[in-house]
């Protein structure tokens, strides 16, 4: 049986057998729109008959009937990964997961902006402080350093006082 849809006249193949003589509620897939299909009667004329009659008296197997392709969606796919990426933002490797003995699932992991920010200040007061203990050594080797380093071990003294005094005079 065909079904023409009223508001958009697309027309879909459903079997017989679908339709009751009930009715039956129905839904276009082009346009959403929806109605009760009873099942339709097929009027036959003279001619009609006579074309049956002569289709009939010739063998069924001569006959090829010729099957319509169904056209696929246009619709993306809704779990492809790129499908995913651009809409929700998620991301999945194509690597497939295995658990086998011997292999081991390894994940990258990043660094981090403040383990690196920490790691950078752990660096900086250990080079600092080094430097701070080694100072006659570097000025007997550099003697023009001598001034360079004590200005920059009396300004980290006077971050430090800073430092303290907001924290411990209110």
């Amino acid at each position: 049986m065909i079904l023409s849809c009223n508001s958009c006249e697309k027309k879909f193949i459903v079997p017989d057998s679908a339709i009751s003589n009930a009715g039956r509620l129905v839904q276009c897939s082009s346009c959403g729109n929806k109605w009760k299909q009873f099942p339709i009667k097929k009027r036959t004329t003279f001619t009609e008959t006579k074309k049956l009659t002569k289709i009939s008296q010739v063998p069924k197997n001569t006959t090829k009937i010729k099957k319509r392709k169904n056209k696929a969606r246009v619709a993306p796919n809704l779990y492809t990964p790129e499908y995913l990426a651009k809409k929700h933002g998620i991301k999945i490797s194509e690597k497939k997961i295995t658990d086998k003995k011997g292999v081991k699932n390894t994940t990258n992991t990043n660094f981090g902006f403040y383990n690196s920010l920490i790691v950078f200040s752990i660096l900086l007061i250990l080079f600092l402080r080094i430097l701070y203990f080694s100072q006659n050594l570097v000025v007997l080797k550099i003697p023009f350093l001598e001034t360079y380093l004590n200005y920059l071990f009396e300004s980290i003294k006077n971050i430090k006082e800073i430092i303290f005094n907001f924290f411990f005079t209110y």
